[in-house]
């Protein structure tokens, strides 16, 4: 690691938007903790199911006193058969309901909570989530859990920006549409979701970056990324 370089946490890191985010600050040189239950194909590996309190303990032990430039929680989760004609509400367990809220929304409040003191150790601390469109009013889909836990996750982050206000910790949402990872565009191929042209993968890496290299006089509060053309 370059003396110079930026440390982060990025949770959901085994593949889809976590693996490319990780890979892309791996390979800029940067410490990266990547946080996820099976093995990252970039970063450090720390082990931890973000539903229960021990994996959320466990990225607190991980990180331990280090200062810490970012978190970074690209992990997200969804209902069985979610977003396919497949998808019935009736049919989804209580158990199904709640690991989705607990995922999406709990535990961004709880991980950001332990590794307040890690950001606050550096000089422009950053905490990005990946939001849906579907948490946005008037944009909400059938999945009644993954939709209520964006809602959730949003007005969780507004509420943090005002609880923290005396860290200086940078909050932001990116809302997307589809974006291309693997698991999309297999969707896409195999006909479980409609023609479209999804978001590029590098595009919401940029999106990431552009705000990491604001100055800390900036607050990007959300950002919506809408699929152009189908």
């Amino acid at each position: 690691m370059k003396p110079e370089a930026k440390k982060w946490v990025i949770v959901g890191a085994s593949r889809g938007i976590g693996a490319a985010v990780a890979q892309h600050f791996v390979s800029k040189g940067d410490w990266v903790i990547s946080v996820c239950r099976s093995a990252p194909i970039a970063g450090e590996w720390v082990k931890a199911d973000v539903s229960i309190p021990a994996g959320i303990e466990a990225i607190a032990n991980a990180v331990g006193d280090a200062p810490v430039d970012g978190l970074l929680y690209m992990g997200g989760v969804w209902e069985n058969h979610a977003f396919t004609e497949d998808y019935d509400f009736l049919k989804s367990s209580d158990e199904e309901m709640r690991y989705v809220i607990s995922v999406n929304a709990i535990a961004p409040i709880e991980i950001t909570r332990k590794l307040v003191n890690n950001l606050s150790k550096t000089k422009n601390p950053r905490a990005i989530f990946i939001g849906s469109l579907s948490g946005l009013e008037h944009k909400a889909s059938r999945e009644v859990a993954n939709t209520a836990s964006k809602f959730a996750l949003r007005g969780a982050i507004q509420s943090l920006r005002l609880a923290l206000r005396d860290r200086n910790i940078g909050f932001s949402v990116i809302n997307p549409g589809n974006v291309a990872t693997a698991e999309v565009l297999t969707d896409i191929q195999d006909g479980r979701f409609p023609p479209q042209k999804a978001i590029p993968l590098g595009d919401l890496v940029s999106c990431i970056d552009w705000i990491l290299s604001l100055s800390p006089q900036v607050d990007v509060s959300e950002i919506n990324l809408e699929q152009r053309t189908c």
